[in-house]
């Protein structure tokens, strides 16, 4: 007994923390100083990628790109220090909390149904994973062939949100080690998931799948915003994309949600800080 009530705290606790991260990253970038107006003379995408708080994307510039990044994300919980950003952690905190909550009773209708199953053959793990690879690599290639400067820096903005995210999520599945779905399939609770895997980087809190997908998506729907079909398309993608860890049990839906959260934040507010 004691024992539980120890994981229930060090969880809480953990996902607390977590939290806070997440909101106060979400909006650290909206401090950034207004772009010079001076640059309006530029075409209208090179403009809105020029004046992201000054920054730029190359191969070359990736990887101190990726370190300040880091540095961001790490040490932005800093602003709720200063009592900024208090109104979206609780609404983070409250959403995931009521998810984690439910996921008990969510789950266990996908782990008995079969009315999914046409749907995870087309949208399985490997599937998935290989399509959010896929649409930056694509991106660069025919920004290359293109000469397309701004399609290029569209893919290395999306690798970077990838690469921002995975450190973020491999962190987080090594301190939370839970289980995902179908490692409590026929067990007596789904409850108490949290600190069991014993493979922690493949854990279940958050979602890799989700949290690069979103982040890909991100990227993309905003910095092709002005074609509306486009953020449809990118979010409605990685929404399928989400739905399909849960019902091929891979993921709680809680872990799908924070997924998305993180990638989201990651992408919007740090990698393409000012837009």
């Amino acid at each position: 007994m004691a024992l539980s009530i120890s994981r229930r705290l060090v969880y809480r606790l953990a996902c607390a923390v977590v939290f806070l991260l997440v909101s106060s990253l979400s909006l650290h970038g909206q401090d950034d100083p207004p772009s010079d107006p001076s640059s309006s003379a530029a075409s209208p995408l090179e403009s809105s990628s020029s004046s992201a708080a000054g920054r730029d994307v190359s191969l070359n510039l990736l990887p101190g790109n990726f370190l300040r990044d880091q540095e961001n994300i790490w040490f932005s919980p800093r602003e709720l220090a200063k009592g900024r950003y208090w109104s979206p952690t609780v609404t983070v905190v409250a959403a995931t909390l009521a998810l984690l909550s439910s996921d008990p009773y969510v789950v266990p209708y996908f782990n008995h149904t079969t009315a999914f199953r046409g749907f995870d053959r087309v949208f399985g793990s490997n599937v998935t994973g290989a399509e959010t690879i896929a649409i930056p690599a694509a991106l660069y290639v025919v920004g290359l062939d293109r000469h397309d400067s701004y399609m290029e820096k569209t893919a290395l903005f999306a690798g970077e949100a990838v690469a921002d995210s995975e450190v973020l999520r491999v962190v987080l599945n090594s301190v939370t080690a839970r289980w995902r779905p179908s490692d409590v399939f026929r067990r007596r609770s789904y409850s108490d998931t949290f600190f069991r895997n014993k493979i922690d980087v493949g854990s279940s809190f958050p979602s890799g799948h989700m949290i690069a997908a979103i982040s890909v998506a991100t990227v993309v729907a905003r910095r092709y915003r002005d074609h509306r079909w486009v953020p449809w398309v990118a979010y409605g993608l990685a929404g399928t994309i989400g739905f399909s860890r849960i019902s091929l049990r891979a993921h709680f839906p809680s872990d799908v949600f924070l997924g998305a959260v993180l990638g989201y934040a990651i992408a919007r507010y740090d990698v393409l800080q000012g837009h």
